[in-house]
């Protein structure tokens, strides 16, 4: 079994060192990540410049661009063989609803997913890294049990969130849709040593559709969320309005 792990947090990151750890023996572990802080990269290619890659003293790769860049180089031009499955994380903070569009840990399975390979997205419900162990705990029990039934033919995208609790390992795994959240908050405006303004992205808005099924009402009822995923993103339910709007365009 080979199992590449990825995540946007850094290659130093607590999350990835105890993503590792929880996935060893289970089969010959390869990792390669951002060499710097990437969250919020979504699913961006870095193609105006060419990528390093560099090995760290516990033998992690990591690369000068995007949780994206960093599977697609390790699927297409570094390893000798195709992983049998991608593990990214573990996430500083949650991706949940319209984070995931956002996502650079998301963003890293899903990379792995456009490959053909089947891959799993792990964060934490809240920033910290409160009760990483317990988190590492869920993180190898759902690959255990993933694996347990054998990968399908289809490859398949899955996202987890993980309450920061010490029991996490123990709770209930609830398979989820994405909620929404509200729109985020304005940007902050500051001010540089030279006067001139800049500008800081707001934070993230609260949930706004986090009703029973959603993945925010699973973490908050104290479950882990488990959305299985998909890149399809056509509306197909309006496709025949707009093909009687557009007729004769």
């Amino acid at each position: 079994m080979r199992i590449l792990l990825s995540n946007d947090d850094g290659y130093y990151a607590p999350g990835l060192a105890a993503l590792a750890a929880a996935l060893e023996g289970l089969g010959e572990i390869s990792v390669f990540a951002p060499e710097r802080n990437r969250s919020g990269a979504s699913n961006s290619l870095t193609l105006d410049r060419p990528l390093y890659l560099r090995r760290a003293s516990n033998g992690f790769g990591y690369v000068s661009g995007t949780p994206t860049d960093c599977v697609h180089l390790a699927v297409t031009g570094v390893l000798e063989q195709h992983p049998d499955i991608i593990v990214s994380g573990i996430n500083f903070g949650p991706n949940m609803g319209d984070d995931t569009l956002y996502s650079g840990t998301v963003a890293a399975a899903m990379e792995g997913y456009l490959f053909g390979i089947p891959a799993i997205a792990f964060s934490q419900v809240h920033k910290g890294w409160g009760e990483i162990d317990a988190a590492a705990r869920v993180v190898r029990a759902v690959v255990q049990q993933v694996l347990a039934q054998g990968l399908p033919a289809q490859p398949f995208l899955l996202n987890v969130n993980i309450p920061n609790r010490a029991d996490a390992d123990t709770l209930p795994r609830r398979v989820t849709h994405l909620g929404r959240r509200h729109a985020s908050e304005p940007v902050i405006q500051q001010t540089n040593p030279r006067g001139e303004p800049i500008y800081w992205i707001g934070p993230a808005g609260d949930a706004r559709e986090a009703g029973e099924g959603t993945d925010f009402h699973a973490t908050a009822s104290g479950c882990v969320s488990i959305t299985p995923l998909q890149v399809d993103l056509t509306d197909h339910a309006s496709r025949g309005d707009w093909a009687s709007r557009l007729a004769g365009a």
